[in-house]
């Protein structure tokens, strides 16, 4: 593999361990609390930087129009893209719909493996015909807005209002994916008019899928905590591992050779009782 490959994939893997510290992809409690007497245009704000900071959407946005070269077709592929997220995040919140965030997030990492494979010509090597991608991108984007509805909806909606929060958020999404996209497809314009473009392009799109690989290990890793937390010995919101101190051994006085103190030794655990 030539150094420029390798230097660009393990530049993404840094920035993308380093993303996953700076940017966690949910809502905090200082969000939470700020919701609670939130108007509308808060939920709107809201949802405009929890797009631009959802480096999973936007690693996938950034695959539909990777080699899209005209308007009309950028329209069509993330008009399909908002179509299919605006559905499910819409409905899934009015139905009180959710699922494991760990696990959704795990889908939408793979949906990131999935445009950047495309993008590759991957399916054409082993399908007579390669899938509708217009298709897959409208139904990909049901398991993102699933995605951003189980986030919405650990803010405290309410009942009075709640169809102008969600469409506020929903806006807010799509702001926020207007101006991501807007400097995406400028530095694409800029790029494909460079020599470098054709000789990068693939290694950008193998990058996504790498990408996309280390957030699915990193989704699953944190689902793990939640369903094995003793296991594991930290905190199942925190992918920093939290370790708790081990218990140590501290021998029992007159007692080095008592059998039923297990050797003269005991466990300096913490005593509920008050010993």
């Amino acid at each position: 593999m030539k150094p420029k490959i390798i230097l660009s994939l393990s530049g993404m893997a840094l920035l993308f361990f380093v993303t996953e510290s700076v940017f966690p992809h949910g809502m905090s409690e200082a969000d939470k609390q700020a919701m609670l007497g939130g108007g509308y245009l808060q939920y709107l704000w809201l949802g405009a930087t929890h797009m631009l900071t959802g480096y999973d959407h936007l690693l996938f946005v950034f695959g539909i129009v990777f080699f899209l070269t005209t308007f009309m077709d950028v329209v069509k592929y993330i008009t399909a893209f908002t179509v299919g997220h605006s559905i499910t995040l819409i409905s899934a919140t009015l139905m009180g719909i959710t699922a494991n965030v760990w696990l959704i997030d795990a889908v939408i990492a793979l949906s990131v493996c999935y445009i950047g494979y495309e993008n590759l010509g991957g399916f054409k090597k082993f399908f007579e015909k390669a899938p509708n991608l217009l298709l897959m991108i409208f139904l990909l984007g049901f398991i993102h807005g699933f995605g951003l509805s189980t986030r919405l909806q650990q803010l405290p909606l309410g009942d009075e209002g709640i169809v102008m929060r969600i469409l506020s958020f929903n806006l807010g999404i799509e702001l926020g994916q207007v101006v991501a996209l807007c400097i995406m497809v400028a530095l694409l314009f800029k790029w494909r008019r460079t020599k470098s473009f054709l000789q990068i392009s693939s290694v950008s799109n193998r990058g996504l899928i790498v990408a996309g690989a280390m957030l699915f290990m990193m989704q699953m890793h944190g689902y793990l905590h939640t369903v094995n937390p003793d296991e594991f010995g930290f905190p199942e919101d925190n992918h920093s591992h939290a370790h708790e101190a081990m218990e140590t051994l501290k021998p029992v006085p007159d007692s080095e050779f008592n059998l039923s103190t297990g050797g003269g030794f005991r466990r300096n655990s913490l005593n509920l009782e008050g010993e």
